[in-house]
């Protein structure tokens, strides 16, 4: 680098941070988007190196044709978010292609740095928040390099400045971060209705449960007041399914009238469990608290209801990081105790489907009675038989057929959380037992660094709710009665791991433990003082301010308040730092300014040496001498090497000066 000529060197370091931007979105577009804006970057440092001219136009225009081409064929449209990032990556790279004059690295410098925002479409995490860091204090140091036209100036010296004016700017950025009025959904990176995102279903088919075994995405995080509850009792409650096809379950879509349908009926005893939830963004409007909460969790603005079923759903999809407080029950009651005709939606089954599971259930109910009064000796049969029949808990069951609960009971014995509680639901309502399939999420991990409970998306479950009569709903899991250490044990079924990540585990299984809890109590800090920092906690700030009952409005009256405080503090600041610039000249301005008002004119510009000869013209010289001298001096202490005068010695040698009467000349 040092060898290379300036516009050279710096076309390097612009390509290198245009291709950092570029490589930040890799995960996010098109394998061919990341080779042609590659090789683009590859061919512009090449012809820099090689000192060769630029392609000329055609080449551009058919590089455009072609992604233009590709992007509809990969994104079917031009518009949106995918559509739109990935031009906005080629056209970036594209851009070096043309990159002739400083005119052209500034499109360059801006186009970057719009792409830059594309990157929070995605994430919004700690890590992608660093690496647009990174880039942002690499781009602002080749524009401050672009403007430094004369000379080599180095690189580190250019950087030195780019990393002040972030610095000058973040106290500002703060407020501005803290104060500006957030208005949703005007504030925010948008979200993209169209695209899914890892985690439950509003249905459950055979085996999506189980998919998520191998995703270890963060689903929430939970805080508890006090003691937290037994690991077995952290079932979060989430979908609820009533309705089977034979192949999938969904909500009940139930035919009763709404006088006639089931309500909740919750009641709940003993003392109540506090705690505070952090929850992934799910693009379902459901909101995971514990079994079972009977008071609407606090989310301003989601205005948050209960189902029939117990569920707690928003009036909009969480598209969002949100964090909530709850209150829940462990200990409870549910659903009507005496039987009612809409019992009925949750023992129907469809016809055709698991032939041999109905006659296994004919044969429980001879041998164990059958009506409401032999409920409880024919759930407790079933489970009995999932505990002494051979039957494994595993994620990878393989593939089930059409008849799945008859080839649990029967044939593979072997299933996840969802094959378990789906084929015991089967069996119970082919004994006419009421029964229902809830998923969501149970255990989680107590990260000690931060006392925060991480609940994984490879905690998801799956377990059954049961009619009995007396008790209304019965939360009863199967899958503990055939793996019993997969609930209330932090023994779990866990993804495979890449080759790095075990090797790395295995040589020192504590180290790796307490780095990931190290990384996700700072990224959880990350998510709860700056990607919830909602305009809620805005108005608590305001309220701690003194304000009785703060609005949006006052939020606007403070930062308008804060940004005259700082205009000027700044504009304060400013003029001292002119009056401080250069002690010495401002040591000669005062000499200049006493010789004003004695009737010295157009003394404003004149050096120490001219002023002196003017002093010794217009007074008389026996006054006059005492500051010609000291004129001299000072001229001496700025200009000769071999002065012995400091700066110090002068100003207290001015103060005490006799100045000349009046202009006698």
């Amino acid at each position: 680098m040092p060898s290379l000529p300036r516009d050279t060197r710096d076309t390097l370091f612009l390509l290198v941070v245009v291709g950092w931007v570029a490589f930040m979105q890799m995960g996010h577009i098109p394998w061919w988007c990341t080779l042609l804006a590659a090789g683009v970057l590859v061919w512009r440092a090449t012809l820099a190196l090689r000192g060769l001219p630029l392609p000329p136009w055609f080449w551009r225009a058919g590089l455009l044709a072609i992604t233009l081409g590709a992007t509809w064929f990969t994104h079917g449209s031009l518009l949106g978010r995918d559509a739109g990032v990935t031009l906005i990556v080629v056209l970036l790279a594209l851009k070096t292609l043309e990159m002739r004059a400083r005119r052209d690295a500034f499109v360059v410098f801006f186009l970057a740095f719009f792409t830059l925002l594309t990157h929070f479409f995605y994430s919004q995490s700690l890590l992608t928040a660093a690496g647009i860091l990174i880039a942002m204090l690499g781009l602002l140091t080749a524009l401050v390099n672009a403007h430094m036209p004369v000379g080599r100036p180095p690189l580190l010296q250019a950087a030195r400045t780019a990393g002040g004016m972030a610095l000058m700017g973040a106290p500002i950025m703060l407020v501005l971060f803290m104060l500006f009025p957030r208005f949703a959904p005007l504030w925010g990176v948008p979200s993209d209705a169209m695209t899914g995102r890892t985690g439950l279903s509003d249905r459950m088919k055979i085996g999506d449960v189980a998919r998520l075994m191998e995703v270890d995405e963060i689903a929430l995080r939970v805080r508890f007041e006090g003691e937290a509850p037994p690991l077995g009792a952290l079932y979060f409650r989430g979908p609820v399914f009533s309705d089977f096809d034979g192949r999938e379950w969904r909500s009940l879509r139930t035919g009763f009238p709404p006088s006639m349908q089931l309500q909740p009926e919750l009641a709940v005893r003993g003392d109540p469990v506090r705690y505070e939830v952090t929850q992934e963004p799910t693009r379902q409007p459901w909101l995971f608290v514990l079994e079972a909460t009977p008071t609407a969790p606090s989310l301003p603005g989601a205005a948050p209801y209960m189902t029939a079923d117990l569920q707690w759903m928003s009036q909009r999809p969480m598209n969002d990081l949100v964090r909530f407080r709850a209150e829940s029950f462990p200990d409870f009651r549910h659903g009507p105790l005496g039987q009612q005709v809409a019992l009925q939606d949750h023992v129907e089954l469809p016809g055709g489907f698991n032939p041999r599971t109905l006659a296994l259930a004919q044969d429980l109910r001879r041998q164990h009675g059958a009506g409401p009064d032999h409920a409880r000796a024919l759930v407790q049969a079933a489970l009995e038989r999932l505990r002494t029949g051979g039957y494994v808990y595993t994620v990878d069951p393989g593939l089930y057929g059409e008849h799945t609960a008859d080839e649990f009971w029967f044939d593979r014995k072997e299933g996840f959380c969802e094959h378990i509680a789906s084929a015991f639901v089967i069996l119970l309502r082919a004994m006419d037992i009421p029964a229902r399939i809830v998923t969501g999420y149970q255990g989680g991990e107590l990260n000690a660094i931060d006392n925060y409970w991480t609940v994984r998306q490879r905690d998801a479950h799956a377990w059954a709710e049961v009619w009995l009569t007396g008790q209304g709903w019965v939360r009863v899991d199967p899958t503990a009665a055939v793996a019993d250490w997969r609930i209330g044990s932090l023994d779990r079924l866990r993804p495979a791991e890449g080759a790095l990540a075990s090797a790395f585990r295995n040589l020192n299984p504590t180290l790796a433990s307490h780095l990931r809890n190290a990384w996700e109590a700072v990224n959880n800090r990350w998510n709860q003082w700056i990607l919830n920092y909602t305009q809620g906690r805005q108005l608590e700030l305001l309220k701690s301010l003194g304000f009785d009952s703060p609005r949006w409005t006052d939020l606007a009256y403070v930062l308008l308040g804060v940004i005259v405080l700082v205009s000027l503090a700044g504009a304060g600041w400013t003029l001292w730092e002119r009056q401080q610039h250069d002690p010495w000249l401002r040591l000669l301005q005062q000499a200049r300014h006493r010789l004003g008002k004695l009737g010295l004119s157009r003394t404003d510009h004149l050096p120490p040496r001219a002023l002196a000869e003017l002093v010794e013209q217009h007074f008389d010289p026996a006054e006059a001498s005492a500051l010609k001298h000291w004129l001299l001096r000072l001229e001496s202490q700025r200009y000769s090497k071999s002065s012995t005068h400091t700066l110090g010695t002068l100003r207290a040698e001015f103060r005490q000066l006799v100045w000349p009467r009046e202009k006698i000349r």
